[in-house]
């Protein structure tokens, strides 16, 4: 007499289920964070610089070592930034030209380009001064 043996024909999709589960909930975790945009920035050369700085109508504001914010050898206090600019950027079209000295810090340089973008100022460039 031969036993009979019964066929497993189902298929077990838990453990794949679990991978799709786990799969999607780092899609969604990541997503989010490849949706942030950030600055698009063009390095001249110093050349380059150096021959448009001559000849431009650009607003030029020096932020020293001491997070302090120089225009024209005049400074500028943080509270009158957006004031300054505005006026500034009346005459002079061309955008904002800040000058960082090595040691400035960024949240210095960020302040200034918030205040220029709230101004009105499109155009702004960073070099080293």
């Amino acid at each position: 007499m031969a036993s009979q043996r019964k066929t497993f024909n189902e298929i077990n999709i838990t453990p794949l289920t679990d991978i799709f589960l786990v799969l999607l909930i780092i899609m969604m975790v990541v997503a989010p964070l490849l949706d942030q945009q950030g600055l698009n920035l063009a390095v001249p050369n110093m050349i380059e610089v150096q021959d448009e700085l001559k000849d431009s109508k650009l607003i030029k504001i020096l932020v020293t070592d001491e997070d302090k914010y120089y225009l024209n050898d005049v400074e500028i206090p943080v509270n009158d930034l957006d004031n300054v600019i505005s006026e500034q950027a009346k005459e002079l079209t061309d955008g904002l030209l800040i000058m960082t000295q090595a040691n400035s810090t960024h949240g210095a340089v960020v302040k200034l380009m918030d205040e220029a973008r709230n101004s009105g100022v499109t155009n702004i460039s960073i070099t080293e001064y």
